[in-house]
């Protein structure tokens, strides 16, 4: 039963300000599509849930936990969220919902409750206060999944058509952010709500759109091959559905950051389970399918993207701009942990993986562009950037311009940490 275009959008934007009503709306919406009669529901307000909304409730059943994951116009959208059973067919670590609703608007998982954390609240831990025995079990469990992840997309891998990839809702998280849909105008969607006609305050420095997306950017001194707005106009072209398809496709995820992902500790070590599946698919762009996961559990942390407040007391960050040269100087760096975690993805998933494209000659010969495009797009279009418009400061905002330019351009002088990683997985350097 629909009352709306999308509930569960309206619940997320009551929930965003704190309105008891998202409550009372999130209790009709279980009893209308599951019969569940929730007691003691509480809406977490997480730091993770940028585009999905999450939390507990109680029943005559007993305890649980619901998630669900909410885009701007899903109810046009082509492609069906929350396959789940794709990833247990497969052979993936999946924690299975005991209810879940696909209808447009109203799509939402519920499991039993769990008491493991997260992935992303123990990394965070060891952001703060690092502990070498903890962060070296954590990235044994981050190698476990890989493999693991690894030997699906081997077995799954095959070509794909571009009608098949068109057909894969993990575009929602790329491409489909760019443009205004249905009629697929550019610049539309978040890039125009978020950026377009903006301005963008740094310490140091505020910038209009068309200055700032047109500066060379330089960061700590390395320069960039280019600009913001480049990188949007190269991300709408490459990153097109349909162009998508000559990497082939996998079965994946597709959106498997860490607050996705169960750490659960056992006899023989911890090991790693996803849920949420959203935007799983059997037909995944091959190239796509790790980049939400390499960004988001790697380049966004520790603490510039998810908790902003909190990174501008621990680095700072300035900037100036003059000639058309828009530098930021920033002590932020990846944490200890996060840099195991990038050696783990890179070694173990996503060098044998290039190399599994190559040797069937499905590697295309831009993947760096097309990898680098994705991870451009990941923290731009995930939340507004901007200081001012949602949580960001002029600090923050700095950093995740200098990372996001870091992870999308290739640098013109010198190196850095994203640099590094594709010289490292590049087949043709093996």
């Amino acid at each position: 039963m629909t009352e709306s275009p999308s509930r569960t959008a309206e619940i997320r934007r009551l929930a965003t300000l704190r309105d008891g009503r998202a409550e009372a709306m999130l209790a009709a919406l279980l009893a209308d599509l599951f019969g569940m009669q929730a007691e003691n529901l509480v809406i977490n307000h997480d730091q993770y849930s940028l585009n999905s909304l999450n939390g507990v409730f109680d029943s005559e059943d007993g305890a649980f936990f619901f998630k669900f994951h909410q885009e701007e116009g899903e109810e046009a959208m082509t492609g069906e969220y929350y396959r789940a059973d794709i990833l247990a067919r497969a052979g993936l670590p999946v924690d299975q919902p005991v209810k879940m609703s696909v209808l447009p608007g109203e799509q939402i998982l519920v499991y039993r409750r769990r008491t493991d954390p997260r992935f992303s609240d123990v990394l965070r831990a060891l952001d703060l206060d690092h502990d070498a025995e903890k962060a070296a079990r954590a990235a044994a469990a981050e190698a476990g999944l890989s493999d693991a992840v690894l030997a699906v997309y081997r077995r799954t891998l095959h070509p794909i058509t571009p009608a098949q990839s068109a057909a894969e809702p993990v575009h929602r998280l790329f491409h489909d952010r760019l443009v205004d849909l249905p009629e697929g105008a550019y610049p539309g969607g978040r890039l125009k709500t978020f950026y377009v006609g903006r301005d963008f305050a740094f310490p140091g420095v505020t910038l209009g759109w068309e200055e700032f997306s047109t500066a060379t950017i330089r960061v700590n001194g390395i320069r960039y091959a280019e600009t913001v707005g480049q990188l949007f106009d190269a991300a709408v072209a490459r990153l097109k559905p349909q162009a998508l398809a000559d990497a082939g496709g996998v079965t994946a995820h597709g959106d498997a950051h860490n607050a996705n992902v169960w750490y659960e500790e056992g006899e023989g070590g911890p090991r790693l389970s996803y849920f949420d599946p959203a935007f799983a698919g059997e037909a995944v762009p091959t190239l796509l399918a790790e980049v939400k996961t390499t960004f988001h559990n790697v380049l966004a942390h520790p603490l510039w993207l998810y908790d902003p407040a909190v990174a501008a007391e621990r680095y700072s960050a300035s900037a100036s701009y003059a000639g058309g040269v828009l530098d930021i100087e920033t002590d932020w760096r990846p944490s200890p942990v996060r840099r195991d975690l990038l050696r783990v993805k890179a070694e173990r998933l996503w060098r044998p993986l290039l190399s599994e494209l190559a040797g069937r000659g499905l590697l295309p010969a831009d993947w760096r562009r097309v990898v680098r495009l994705g991870l451009f797009l990941c923290p731009t279009l995930v939340m507004n950037l901007r200081a001012g418009a949602t949580t960001h400061n002029p600090v923050s905002s700095a950093i995740g311009f200098a990372v996001a330019v870091m992870a999308g351009s290739e640098p013109l002088d010198g190196s850095d940490i994203v640099s590094l990683m594709f010289d490292a997985i590049d087949p043709a350097r093996a």
